[in-house]
């Protein structure tokens, strides 16, 4: 809509901002074909052409898209040229004929710098050039073209890699960056490095090879500073990317207000862990100390680094502690720069002592290296009293390394030291390595109790595994003792009681035994109610009796497990009961693993199935193979595949968790999903933010979803971004909370008893004869009872309970809790 001089400036300026950000050939044409417009305004040609130019630098050399700019630049240079030709029939003057000499020459240096860049279809461009030209082709013409089509046939394959590959290609990408990177060209390197990024802008990695490359490479201050501000722009919450920034800005000597405007725009933006608010912190400290000249006494820029310093401890304790529950320095590194520069270029012994002596009372005094890293500090700038005063601090405190702090302490009264000092030194390294040494001879024998305990226990349920199952065994015989009699007794009682006229079935006769009651009464109710021979519905009747105790049979038999070969064998469990031939659909399922030796199914004495069963490989590593299959979706179920192991043998065996546990940047963590929510709805839904790897829903034991799932995408950069962009979102008429998976460290419940306290110290709550009633009930409403505990939160600022919830939910059933049998409370009761 820009009509007048006025407007059209706006639109460059509109164009300018948009060619800053990424590279984008088709808006350098559209710029380059606007400024045509603008022709017939003062010095309209020049403009146009430094506007050509600009875009031959940036994408002239683009492979696939670059020789669309060079044609329209040669458009516009042969539309000059046939405004200069003179009329049919006229003789031009010199200066028209000199006009039209220099416009030729223009468009003849066009096509030959167009000629020695690879493009694709390069022939084309060599033979309009043929056509255009009244004379042959320049012999070093010809050189440069050949050099460039041997240059595209190198590039073709990558090339031909981006046009089959789906966005965003970093991967192919990567590989054309590391093909041009010992190519050495550094425009070709700038240009694909580029072009990468326009597709890849959220990927922190990207940025900082690229940053990289142009601070040791190129080192053109506009270049470096405006690709380190568009890298900081589309990747705020990458710590190390700011870092890189603000060492570039000092590089080129950026004024220092700009320099601080940054690293408060940094502050600003959001890091995911505390450790990042350090790493800052310390890159803009060590920026200020550079400014700072130590000749002097006093100056501006040493209260600057001081105060800096303050602010920097109070802004951890306040704004980060509260946020992630930790300052993210523990060792108290920022407080110990700074009492360095304090007591090497400042002189100020006092106030280094002061910081040290802070450090020391945030539970670093138990640390060995903590102590000596005073030491040297005080040995290269303060006084031997102050050492030795240090020193002994330290062997009184001192946990870790104990010997070794003393060793420093006689080494400084060996050198140092009077005699007095050398006996107060000994005798104090002698009580305190004398205290130690009993407290681990302590510690050691309390461990050799328990471990004597463990075994002891081991012991005691090994031997009382044994008379149980000695008494089953003895039970089992008597059992079939009295069965084995039973059957002898009715085949004597056979023999006895046959006649010797029975009959037998056969040609549509029908006889039973005079005693067999039950045949007698299907006859009678076959014949009453069909009035017809009934002797294949009997036969079917007694078929299908032999059936159900054939299964009945099968049922009692024990599945055994030989334990030699638990290397070789998966225990498959969490299966239907309904499953039909669990047998043959198992060898189905694994038979990609390796060779299967034999599956055994548990049947239960009913001759159902009983949901697990044993599968045995021929090779070990089959069995790993099949241990990927776990949680592999089997009749709607998830089925459960671990390891085969003996727990009598290794008592404390314990499943390894599949998945990670730790903070995962590139996995997300979603929560409050619709239960109707399904696995490809939501990677259809997450797939808009970037490339995604896995979609996990958490599901309970029979394959129902929780409303909780796992994202993961395949960097860093799309998982953020899908964070801004989802989290609070509606799916189903329900609000969804996504963030970056950080599950809470899962507690160990597994400590050994030492047998020596109880372990409660609540006494035990006495209730009538009649036991505690069920009707004592909590008479305070749902609705306003208050947790007893705050809900402590992850730094993804989830609910660590929640996700605690959705991290175990996928661990191995072991991990619910044991369902008690009729048995197991006939001795609560018995107990008590």
């Amino acid at each position: 809509m820009a009509s007048d001089g006025s407007d059209r400036e706006k639109v460059y300026e509109l164009f300018e901002r948009a060619v800053k950000d990424y590279i984008c050939p088709e808006i350098w044409l559209e710029y380059a074909q606007y400024s045509i417009g603008g022709m017939g305004q003062e010095s309209g040609i020049e403009k146009v052409r430094s506007v050509f130019e600009r875009a031959l630098t940036a994408v002239g050399l683009h492979v696939t898209k670059g020789a669309t700019i060079w044609e329209a630049y040669r458009e516009f240079e042969n539309a000059i040229l046939s405004t200069l030709q003179p009329s049919p029939g006229s003789i031009p003057s010199a200066d028209q004929q000199q006009a039209l000499n220099g416009q030729l020459e223009k468009i003849c240096l066009l096509f030959k710098r167009q000629l020695g860049i690879p493009f694709l279809d390069m022939e084309a461009t060599y033979a309009e050039y043929e056509e255009w030209s009244d004379e042959p082709v320049p012999e070093t013409v010809v050189q440069l073209y050949k050099k460039a089509v041997q240059q595209m046939e190198k590039c073709k394959p990558y090339e031909e890699a981006l046009l089959v590959a789906e966005t965003p290609k970093l991967l192919e990408y990567q590989a054309y960056i590391d093909f041009e990177l010992k190519g050495g060209d550094p425009a070709r390197i700038q240009l694909i490095f580029e072009r990468a990024l326009a597709e890849n802008c959220l990927v922190p990695d990207l940025w900082a090879q690229y940053t990289q490359y142009l601070d040791r490479r190129l080192k053109v201050k506009e270049l470096v500073l405006s690709s380190h501000d568009r890298a900081a722009r589309n990747c705020p919450w990458t710590v190390g990317l700011w870092k890189r920034y603000l060492l570039a800005m000092e590089r080129h000597g950026v004024d220092h207000n700009i320099i601080s405007e940054n690293f408060e725009k940094a502050l600003n933006a959001g890091f995911i862990q505390a450790t990042d608010y350090v790493e800052i912190w310390q890159a803009y400290l060590d920026y200020l100390r550079r400014r700072v000249d130590f000749t002097q006494e006093s100056s501006k820029e040493l209260e600057e680094l001081r105060s800096a310093f303050a602010r920097a401890l109070d802004y951890l304790k306040h704004e980060v502690e509260e946020r992630f529950s930790e300052s993210g320095d523990p060792s108290c590194s920022i407080m110990q720069n700074w009492a360095r520069i304090e007591a090497r270029h400042c002189n100020n012994m006092q106030k280094a002592r002061e910081l040290w002596d802070n450090i020391m009372t945030k539970g670093n005094s138990k640390f060995a290296n903590m102590w000596l890293e005073y030491y040297n500090l005080e040995r290269a700038n303060g006084d031997t009293p102050h050492c030795r005063k240090a020193l002994h601090r330290a062997v009184q405190c001192t946990v870790d390394y104990p010997e070794h702090v003393c060793d420093v302490l006689l080494t400084l009264e060996r050198i140092e030291g009077s005699l007095e000092d050398w006996d107060a030194a000994v005798q104090k390294t002698e009580n305190r390595l004398a205290r130690v040494n009993e407290q681990r001879a302590k510690a050691a024998e309390k461990g050799a109790a328990l471990a004597k305990q463990e075994e002891e226990k081991a012991e005691q349920r090994k031997k009382a595994r044994a008379e149980k199952k000695a008494s089953k065994k003895a039970k089992k015989n008597k059992t079939g003792e009295k069965r084995k009699a039973e059957e002898e007794d009715e085949e004597e009682w056979g023999k006895e009681t046959e006649q010797p006229n029975k009959k037998h079935r056969g040609d549509g006769d029908i006889a039973f035994e005079d005693d067999d009651d039950n045949d007698d009464d299907i006859e009678e109710m076959e014949m009453g109610l069909f009035g017809r021979n009934p002797s294949k519905k009997i036969e079917d009747a007694h078929s299908k009796q032999k059936v159900k105790a054939a299964a009945l049979k099968k049922g009692t038999e024990k599945v055994l497990h030989n334990v030699d070969k638990d290397s070789i064998t998966v225990f498959v469990s969490n299966l239907s009961y309904n499953m039909a031939d669990p047998e043959e659909k198992l060898k189905k399922l694994f038979e990609g693993c390796g060779e299967i030796t034999e599956v055994r199914a548990v049947f239960s004495n009913k001759g159902t199935f009983r949901g697990y069963c044993y599968v045995e490989f021929k090779e070990e590593k089959s069995t790993l193979n099949a241990l990927r299959l776990d949680r592999t979706i089997v009749d709607g179920r998830p089925m459960f595949v671990s390891p085969c192991v003996d727990k009598n043998r290794n008592p404390s065996f314990k499943p390894t968790f599949k998945y990670s546990t730790t903070l995962e940047k590139h996995k997300l963590f979603v929560s409050g999903l619709p239960y109707s929510c399904t696995k490809e709805e939501l990677e259809e839904l997450f797939k808009e933010h970037g490339c995604v790897k896995e979609v996990r829903l958490v599901t309970n034991r029979s394959g129902k979803s929780k409303g909780l799932a796992y994202v993961e995408y395949e960097n860093e950069g799309q998982a953020s971004q899908a964070v801004f962009k989802m989290d609070g979102m509606k799916i189903k008429e329900q609000v969804i909370k996504v963030a970056i998976s950080n599950p809470p460290s899962r507690k160990q419940t597994d400590k050994p008893d030492t047998g020596t306290q109880p372990t409660s110290m609540v006494p035990r709550q006495v209730y009538g004869a009649r036991g505690k009633g069920r009707t004592q009930l909590a008479l305070l409403p749902r609705s306003v009872h208050r947790q007893s505990t705050p809900t402590t939160k992850s730094e993804n600022g989830m609910s660590q309970e929640q996700e605690q919830v959705a991290t175990s939910s996928t661990s191995t059933s072991e991990a619910e809790p044991k369902k008690l049998s009729n048995a197991d409370f006939a001795k609560m009761l018995l107990k008590k």
